[in-house]
């Protein structure tokens, strides 16, 4: 490589993977939100297999964004060189196409951008399967659109893709195999004591967040016992009238990658906006989830974190986007176009702020985080 070896080549060093390739993504103003989310998926090693598998099998002419993932995605893998930067014009292009928020030069939230991606390959995925148009605005992505970072009952949120992902529980794709969850919410009647159960599919989690605590604190509390009284009674089958009962929510299936979205954007009344929220939440490299059900089908999966996309800034719509990844063995920073190595406990510098000084204080915090199962790891 003589002279041209980049900083990056240097610092990995010897310990550079064969075929592996680390490459930023030019920002086309204000893309951040999507080039941090793009390279977590990509380094999401299911995800990536899957989409150069996509890519080798399809044929197709028609464009979609799957297809421009796929071309990106390809493009990476096949550069000559190991380390550089390559633009997503194409990618961009076509987002812009599919939905009209994103068609501007505004800073969009990342995890609305993972929400509306994820769901749209999954729908796409179906309908060239089903020999279907892929309808450009569909009624399912349009459940989207609100801001899924917004403070309200942490349990609620879950319920805006249950019914696209209910639909397509019986035709999984592998979108579906690699990100899906499931969650049961069940409900006691404090009259008869009958517990009753509904299950709800999940692509990702959307924690509550409190200061100085930890990712396996906040999950805790996610399934904590709520009680159903006054004009919020359940109404109970056995009874059949409105009784009082305590609720819960509590993980059945886990996923292959589970995404933590930590609630970051909450808003304020009093300064009548979304303020960003930067308590401490420490994000450990393991994982063991211990909010699961007792019937859960495997609730000992290990979990290794994996990446991590990080707002910088003081609130939803200024700022920017980086993401940390993993890649054998150590970790990189990628923010658009730059490259660096990080060590593991740069980490640390992302769990956010200890004190809650002025909510406007600048901050850069992990908001939305990717835990790969320790059993479908090749690393």
């Amino acid at each position: 490589m003589g002279t041209n070896i980049s900083q990056l080549e240097r610092d990995i060093g010897s310990d550079f993977p064969a075929n592996e390739h680390y490459f930023g993504l030019v920002n086309f103003g204000n893309t951040c939100y999507s080039n941090s989310v793009l390279q977590a998926l990509y380094f999401c090693r299911p995800f990536r297999e899957k989409v150069l598998e996509y890519k080798a099998k399809n044929k197709r002419t028609k464009e979609t964004l799957l297809s421009c993932l796929a071309d990106l995605f390809y493009s990476i893998a096949t550069q000559k060189k190991k380390v550089g930067s390559i633009a997503p014009k194409k990618f961009i292009a076509r987002l812009r196409k599919e939905k009209e928020e994103f068609d501007n030069y505004l800073q969009q939230d990342a995890h609305e951008f993972l929400n509306f991606l994820i769901n749209h390959i999954s729908e796409i995925i179906l309908a060239e399967r089903n020999g279907k148009q892929t309808k450009n605005n569909s009624s399912i992505t349009a459940a989207n659109n609100h801001n899924s970072s917004a403070d309200g009952n942490h349990h609620s949120n879950h319920n805006q893709h249950q019914q696209q992902q209910q639909q397509q529980t019986n035709d999984p794709t592998w979108v579906h195999e690699i990100f899906q969850g499931i969650l049961t919410s069940e409900t006691k009647c404090l009259n008869c004591e009958t517990v009753s159960s509904k299950d709800e599919n999940f692509f990702d989690l959307q924690v509550d967040i409190d200061q100085n605590t930890s990712i396996t604190h906040c999950l805790r509390c996610f399934s904590n016992t709520e009680t159903l009284c006054s004009d919020n009674k359940f109404k109970c089958d056995n009874c059949c009238s409105y009784q009082e009962a305590q609720k819960r929510m509590r993980v059945k299936k886990l996923p292959m990658i589970l995404a933590l979205h930590l609630k970051r954007f909450k808003y304020m009344e009093q300064y009548n906006r979304h303020i960003k929220v930067s308590h401490r939440v420490v994000f450990p490299l393991e994982l063991r989830l211990f909010n699961t059900s007792d019937d859960a089908v495997n609730p000992d999966r290990l979990y290794d974190l994996m990446a991590v996309v990080v707002h910088c800034g003081s609130g939803p719509n200024r700022g920017h986007y980086i993401s940390i990844v993993k890649s054998h063995g150590f970790w990189l920073l990628f923010d658009d176009d730059m490259v660096d190595k990080i060590e593991a406990s740069t980490i640390e510098d992302f769990y956010g702020l200890t004190s809650d000084i002025h909510h406007q204080k600048s901050s850069e915090t992990g908001y939305i985080l990717f835990y790969q199962s320790r059993d479908c790891a090749k690393d």
